[in-house]
């Protein structure tokens, strides 16, 4: 005889005029009662959209643990997280060091260039020694428009240089760069005195064939949930997690869920926070998230890093949220809480989370950037090869002894959030992923004439490198 709350699923299922297939019994029975009814009403919701009406046994075996299909592989690799190496310097010696690590770094990936072997450096030229083709390299610390000409000012460790610039094309590349980010420059002296520029070379990435998952594995993409925010959109991401546990194709081949930071909408973040809140304290808030995040099916691994919204330091890099506000996800076993920026390696597939904080100065001095467009924003990060060139603006950047924002390895997948609209592009091999948000449009947003797209995951197929969206708003009222 039949349990009362299979026989209760099966009587919903008949009323939706569905069939259920006698083999389909038996899982039944194994499902663990208290979650029957939602499994069957995840079921029938879904074989309802794809016009199929018979349960069988498929449907429901992905609900009983032992029946995860493990010929999917789910292999994971930290390949760099800034938590345990956050030292934090002190002062003007620290961001000394900072900027000479930053040179050092990218100086190494630009020896890779054959022009290198021209390289000199900018105390030599000061000096009057200059060859026919001469390049220096160093950080961009000012740039000015004077009349026609762009006048650009260079540091490396020996000294500083003014170079002037002519030519109309190279003054457009002189004014797409960042303040404080590495170039290498082509120069030569000027009949009246003085140099000037020939040609311009940023680190960038290489063009490269991204590594592939050798099964069809799936990775979810998601950022931005910022709950305790009155704007949080909890209906659709409790919708999001659901289909997690669903008999969808793909969801069944979802083996990870990267979530790019401001899990939390914080407490005081900005001015008047409070009044856009409905928790107002921080452990409240994350154990909301946790509660939300923790019906992620065990099978699917789960890497987190924190944003600009999170409890913990504000400066980038970022550890991971401390421990004491994310209550136990530090002890799930397929929870992993990271730092910002980290690089992660799933099935072979390099990924670069980075929450995005930069991407707000990125946009500001940029000719041609928006919000509208944060993929943009993002493949200029990768050609400066690194992810916050720019210092003193609205980003914070902590001294530290390593420049820990370098893009040292070049990425498959770059994924970011922060700016709440999901964007796509490709850039020589990389996936570039901005992953939106689940929080609809705040009064700060709409003052700014920013337009959220939330709501919305990015699932890429790894075999593939395959882009899909699922909008989790399609079926809100």
């Amino acid at each position: 005889m039949l349990k009362e709350e299979v026989s209760s699923a099966i009587t919903y299922a008949l009323s939706k005029g569905f069939q259920i297939h006698p083999d389909a019994f038996k899982i039944l029975e194994k499902i663990d009662v208290k979650e029957l009814q939602s499994i069957i009403k995840q079921v029938v919701r879904e074989k309802a959209k794809q016009n199929m009406f018979l349960i069988d046994q498929s449907d429901l075996k992905m609900f009983v643990e032992s029946e995860i299909d493990d010929r999917i592989e789910n292999n994971h690799v930290i390949m760099f997280d800034p938590t345990k190496k956050v030292t934090s310097a002190e002062g003007i010696e620290g961001f000394h060091a900072l900027f000479q690590n930053r040179y050092s770094k990218l100086l190494k990936i630009m020896m890779q260039r054959s022009q290198s072997k021209k390289l000199t450096p900018i105390s030599n030229v000061t000096n009057g020694k200059l060859d026919e083709e001469t390049y220096i390299a160093g950080l961009l610390m000012d740039r000015r428009i004077d009349r026609d000409v762009t006048k650009l000012v260079i540091d490396d460790p020996t000294g500083s240089i003014e170079l002037l610039i002519f030519n109309k094309e190279i003054q457009d590349t002189a004014n797409s760069l960042q303040i404080d980010q590495f170039v290498m420059i082509s120069i030569a002296s000027g009949k009246n005195g003085g140099f000037f520029v020939k040609e311009i070379l940023v680190p960038d990435i290489p063009d490269h064939i991204a590594n592939r998952s050798k099964t069809e594995t799936y990775a979810v993409f998601i950022s931005d949930l910022h709950v305790g925010s009155k704007f949080f959109m909890e209906k659709e991401f409790a919708e999001f997690v659901s289909w997690l546990s669903s008999p969808d194709p793909i969801a069944r081949k979802v083996r990870f869920v990267l979530v790019g930071g401001d899990i939390i909408d914080g407490i005081g973040i900005f001015p008047n926070q409070d009044k856009e809140l409905l928790l107002l304290d921080v452990d409240q808030q994350m154990a909301k998230a946790t509660e939300l995040l923790d019906k992620i099916p065990k099978h699917i691994k789960v890497f987190i890093i924190p944003g600009n919204h999170d409890p913990g330091r504000r400066a980038l890099p970022q550890p991971a949220i401390p421990e004491k506000h994310n209550m136990h996800l530090w002890n799930r076993e397929n929870f992993f809480m990271l730092g910002n920026p980290s690089m992660v390696e799933l099935n072979g597939v390099k990924i670069l989370m980075f929450h995005g904080q930069s991407l707000d100065d990125v946009v500001g001095s940029t000719p041609g950037l928006s919000y509208a467009q944060p993929a943009k924003a993002m493949r200029v990060l990768l050609k400066t090869r690194h992810l916050s060139p720019i210092y003193g603006k609205r980003t914070p950047i902590a001294p530290e002894l390593e420049d820990m924002m370098v893009i040292d390895e070049v990425p498959d997948i770059f994924h970011s959030g922060h700016i709440h609209v999901v964007e796509l592009d490709m850039y020589k091999g990389t996936l570039i992923v901005n992953s939106g948000a689940w929080q609809s449009q705040t009064p700060f947003q709409a003052s700014v004439g920013i337009s959220p797209t939330p709501g919305i995951a990015i699932i890429v197929n790894l075999a593939t490198m395959k882009v899909f969206t699922k909008d989790f708003t399609e079926n809100s009222s």
